[in-house]
């Protein structure tokens, strides 16, 4: 199971961290990655690393958000910066082997946190 944390409601220009606990899942097995989808709007990965610590991010937030992990702990953070108004989404943790993270359809998912950037 997958539980994120760390979303909640910035003005623009703003940061925010998001967390992900990711008990049971490691590294070695799994790529892990952030998506995000907004109301109205289809899902989109937002980035992803793997397990050599390879990493995949939108054009979007490149420059603006940076993923890392604590493999002690089976954490996986998003740091997001210069937050704007278009990055409103929920924002959801994924775990999969990562030929599937990156097509998109990864199996396990967690059950999102807001983001709202006005």
């Amino acid at each position: 199971q997958l539980v994120e944390s760390g979303g909640g409601s910035v003005q623009a220009g703003g940061s925010l961290r998001l967390s992900c606990e990711a008990p049971g899942y490691t590294y070695d097995t799994y790529c892990m990655g952030w998506f995000r989808q907004a109301p109205g709007k289809e899902r989109e990965g937002v980035v992803g690393i793997s397990r050599e610590g390879g990493l995949m991010y939108a054009d979007s937030v490149k420059g603006r958000f940076t993923v890392s992990k604590d493999d002690a702990k089976n954490t996986l953070f998003l740091q997001m910066n210069y937050l704007k108004p278009e990055d409103t989404a929920m924002y959801f943790c994924a775990a999969d082997f990562c030929n599937l993270l990156v097509a998109g359809v990864p199996s396990h998912w967690g059950q999102g946190t807001q983001v709202t950037v006005s």
